[in-house]
């Protein structure tokens, strides 16, 4: 530990040059006093410093107190393909004691939000059939080439986690910061790794809320931890008495409700109710039993929904998925943002062997090697993928029955960076643990310590009792 506590001192060391970046007072959906705005400008290709430029978008949401800490929170957001910036409003309840002594600052990563953005202009139908939505991705690309930071499709190489972390350092250098908090949810926390593993003198604490590291090798991740979600429901409904009353075989009734597939149907609107008709495929509805995962609570009521769609009545499992994607008022993932990252750094990477399971088995991976065999893939360096020993603490979050980034991510980053991580499961937690009140309280403590030690030490256990919402019935069912 005295080693550790050496580290850290020479890492407060680094210098630092005065602030450049001007920001400007401006308004933000979702939060409700005035916050600042401003931009940087980057290289596209970072090997020709002096060849095309981008802008890199930064809001900073100024602290409460008089006299802040001048070590800035910075928040990076999901997908990949989320802007931070779109997430103010959410970031700034998540983080909101963070922000009473800290500056919160957020970066669009390029290609999200307003940093040379890559969302198409009409984003992928995500319930049509696979060989739709990859001639959609692809037109998209095309259509992406044409826009005024692009040159050329190959230009579509330049979005890489890499190449971000480098955009967040120049930003932290543009504030005039020395050291700063990362605080990154779901693939965020594969770029927090990456900061911290490019600029390990820069970083004070790191909070890693659903961890998805750099050897993730997503698609192929997707569908193993899917199922295993999936199968931990299933035995969950099994030993619950009033689940099990409720719901008998459910297993059994999931394959009766693959097996009408491909099956036509319609359903309301997530936002005006109008009936929309749908072909539900084996894909969709995967990618429907998937979304509701990531929530116990909607998954809560998943039981009711597979007995509903195994008697041909899909809306409940539809809906679902709906209200899990925020029924089209959550911002929207930038698809070529996002497939630049997968492409380049995962696809690669996923061998395709092994079992993946009866559920999702090949319903994402198909998409995503089809789109990513004309998808240009950045140069990704080999240092990426293995995460190094951090000097300073890392606070890693998972919840046990999350879909997508469960803790035997987080487990192999907490093994890799060795005595300065601390891995906390919530066993009935899904996908964004910091959601629970008192693990952002311990959060909160962690990155408040002023000692390495005193951080590492601080209890963030508070959630590891908490119950699996019980099984949801309709109103009239449970009427007695």
């Amino acid at each position: 530990m005295r080693r550790l506590g050496a580290l850290a001192l020479l890492a407060a060391a680094a210098p630092v040059a005065a602030a450049s970046l001007a920001l400007e007072p401006c308004r933000l959906a979702g939060v409700e006093h005035e916050v600042r705005c401003g931009r940087i400008e980057r290289p596209l290709d970072p090997a020709r410093p002096q060849g095309p430029k981008i802008d890199v978008h930064v809001a900073v949401l100024p602290a409460l107190a008089r006299r802040p800490r001048d070590d800035a929170v910075f928040f990076f957001a999901g997908g990949p393909g989320q802007s931070a910036i779109d997430l103010a409003g959410h970031v700034a309840a998540l983080l909101a004691r963070f922000g009473n002594r800290r500056d919160i600052v957020l970066v669009d990563q390029r290609g999200t939000g307003r940093s040379a953005p890559l969302a198409c202009d009409r984003p992928p139908d995500e319930w049509a059939p696979t060989d739709v939505q990859v001639a959609q991705l692809l037109a998209c690309r095309d259509a992406l080439a044409r826009r005024p930071h692009l040159r050329a499709v190959d230009d579509l190489r330049h979005f890489t986690t890499s190449v971000a972390a480098a955009d967040v350092d120049a930003v932290r250098r543009a504030l005039g910061l020395q050291r700063v908090n990362l605080v990154g949810v779901s693939y965020g926390t594969r770029l927090a790794l990456e900061v911290l593993r490019q600029f390990p003198q820069t970083v004070r604490r790191a909070v890693l809320d659903g961890v998805a590291p750099p050897d993730m090798a997503l698609p192929r991740s997707f569908a193993v931890d899917a199922q295993a979600a999936l199968d931990a429901m299933f035995a969950w409904c099994d030993a619950d008495a009033t689940c099990r009353g409720r719901h008998p075989q459910l297993r059994v009734r999931w394959r009766a409700a693959l097996a009408q597939l491909p099956v036509s149907t319609t359903v309301p609107g997530a936002l005006d109710g109008a009936p929309r008709a749908l072909t539900l495929t084996r894909e969709s509805l995967a990618g429907a039993l998937r979304l509701a995962l990531y929530s116990p609570l909607l998954a809560s009521a998943l039981p009711h929904a597979i007995d509903e769609a195994a008697a041909g009545r899909w809306v409940p499992l539809v809906g679902l998925a709906q209200a899990m994607a925020g029924g089209g008022r959550t911002p929207a993932v930038a698809a070529g943002a996002h497939f630049a990252v997968i492409c380049a750094e995962d696809l690669p990477r996923d061998d395709a062997t092994g079992d993946t399971g009866a559920t999702f088995g090949a319903s994402f991976a198909d998409l995503y090697r089809r789109v990513c065999a004309g998808w240009p893939r950045g140069e990704v360096p080999a240092a990426f993928y293995a995460v190094p020993p951090s000097p300073v603490p890392v606070l890693l979050l998972s919840g046990g029955v999350d879909p997508v980034t469960p803790p035997r991510h987080g487990e192999r980053v907490r093994a890799a960076i060795g005595a300065t991580a601390r891995h906390v499961v919530v066993p009935n937690a899904g996908h964004g643990v910091l959601a629970l009140a008192c693990v952002r309280d311990a959060a909160l403590r962690f990155v408040d310590a002023d000692a390495a030690n005193d951080a590492l030490r601080v209890d963030a256990d508070c959630a590891r009792e908490l119950p699996r919402p019980p099984v949801w019935a309709p109103i009239a069912a449970s009427a007695p």
